[in-house]
């Protein structure tokens, strides 16, 4: 029997008389011309909707959708075959290492506050290695309420994990690192709490859902088996049913991977291994960006803090607690406030130019009252100015007034407004005339020595009667 020939052979013969099918242009993709950049992010680990969105913004003349990139990937994938890194490696977790985190959405619940329904989502908690989970249900990302979550589940579990890994929401990650050679940059407030309770942040890979696999599960477990069928109710009555079918139903269930009951291994085993939780409770510290506007101040929550005039237009850090607000430079601190305070604004006066703090003032009770500080001619004269004119405001005036009044012992400061309130000169110009011209230090007409008082008789005159003839006298009767 003749020996069959080789296989290399084989597969020539067979590419010769069947060659590969032409795939008609109508089903050709579209994005053919970007094969060649695809497939250099593609090999760097780089998802196919991460591509997409790297094309969208770095290249002008690219129109493809993600559903194009996604099969272009995939036939990528098969036509190189499976490579070592397509191979899954179950990762074993040791007790107390590794906590994932994430949220999902659940549906609109109703919310007694805004009397209103909202978007809701579950925030979910699974320690690696027994599967028991912390569930909350919220109506915001907020880095606030990520932060309170996580107290409350370390509050929940009686202990801190070793290591968290969240999802890249911003809350938790700024910029996340597409490759290990990349650098995530972590949320400050977020570091404050890892810092506090001494666990480690390990950000998933973005679009890598298989990095984070048991959170995953966990959401799809959580919405599909708890909030189905509860859509549009109050959020109360959801948390405190939640709480209970965490507790009663998904502790206890068999798990599918570990087989085994996730509260058992928790008070069994896990428990033991983690960290325990540290003596003064987490005081709740939010940084943010903040840019400083022209008027000198930074806006955080509702509220204006100023900063020193000469950092007008920088982006500066905020770092908030419960009582105070502390702004940053990248390297030092430039300001510090009281969080809550009377009014909109918290200003200190050294942080505005010198010649200008005062106008920030624009009511006619503070300079009154600044005014009366130099005795009350001073206080009683700036009342007179912001009467003067029934129509204008004398706002401007009064503020140059007393302004000007503060740079003078109060001595002269008084007498300059007994002088210009006696003659009624209500301008500045005036006021400020006296005092340049030293007229405050002469007396007023009122204050000049009296004219001497009539003589009296003199000794040696006789009376006027005496001088008329009594004959006369009696006539004139």
């Amino acid at each position: 029997m003749d020996a069959l020939p080789a296989l290399d052979a084989l597969q020539a013969a067979v590419q010769r008389h069947m060659p590969p099918p032409v795939i008609p242009p109508q089903q050709q993709s579209g994005i053919e011309v970007w094969l060649p950049r695809i497939e250099t992010l593609a090999s760097k680990g780089v998802g196919p909707r991460a591509i997409w969105e790297r094309l969208r913004v770095e290249e002008s003349a690219f129109g493809g959708t993600y559903s194009q990139v996604k099969r272009l990937c995939r036939a990528i994938r098969r036509s190189h075959g499976v490579r070592a890194q397509d191979v899954a490696i179950p990762v074993e977790t040791t007790p107390g290492e590794v906590a994932q985190v994430d949220f999902g959405h659940v549906g609109k619940l109703f919310d007694p506050a805004s009397n209103r329904l909202r978007d809701a989502w579950c925030f979910v908690m699974v320690l690696g290695f027994s599967r028991l989970m912390v569930v909350r249900v919220v109506f915001d990302q907020k880095i606030e309420t990520w932060l309170r979550l996580h107290v409350e589940a370390f509050q929940e579990l009686g202990a801190v994990i070793t290591t968290v890994v969240p999802d890249n929401l911003k809350a938790a990650v700024i910029r996340a690192a597409f490759n290990p050679d990349g650098t995530s940059e972590l949320n400050r407030s977020y570091r404050e709490l890892a810092r506090h309770y001494g666990f480690k942040i390990d950000p998933a890979p973005p679009y890598a859902p298989k990095k984070k696999g048991k959170v995953e599960a966990g959401v799809h477990y959580v919405k599909h088996s708890f909030f189905r069928g509860r859509e549009g109710r109050p959020i109360e009555e959801v948390s405190r049913e939640l709480a209970v079918w965490v507790r009663d139903v998904a502790s206890l269930r068999v798990h599918g991977t570990t087989q085994k009951q996730p509260r058992e291994q928790y008070d069994d085993i896990e428990r033991a291994a983690m960290l325990p939780l540290p003596a003064r409770p987490f005081e709740t510290v939010i940084w943010r960006r903040a840019t400083v506007h022209q008027d000198t101040h930074v806006a955080f929550d509702g509220r204006l803090y100023s900063v020193h005039w000469r950092l007008i237009g920088q982006s500066l850090w905020v770092r908030a607690t419960v009582a105070s607000v502390c702004i940053y430079t990248d390297s030092a601190r430039v300001a510090t406030h009281d969080r809550r305070g009377k009014g909109p604004r918290s200003t200190i006066e050294s942080h505005l130019p010198e010649h200008r703090a005062d106008l920030r003032h624009r009511n006619r009770g503070h300079w009154e009252e600044r005014a009366a500080k130099m005795g009350a001619e001073v206080g009683e004269y700036i009342k007179e100015v912001f009467d003067s004119d029934d129509v204008l405001s004398q706002l401007r005036a009064a503020q140059a007034m007393v302004t000007h009044l503060e740079k003078f012992p109060v001595e002269r400061a008084q007498r300059a407004c007994r002088r210009a309130q006696h003659f009624a000169s209500y301008s500045y110009g005036a006021l400020k005339k006296i005092l340049k011209d030293g007229l405050d230090l002469e007396p007023l007409p009122s204050e000049m020595s009296s004219p001497q008082p009539p003589l009296v008789a003199p000794r040696f005159a006789r009376p006027m009667s005496d001088l008329i003839h009594p004959e006369v006298v009696h006539e004139r009767h």
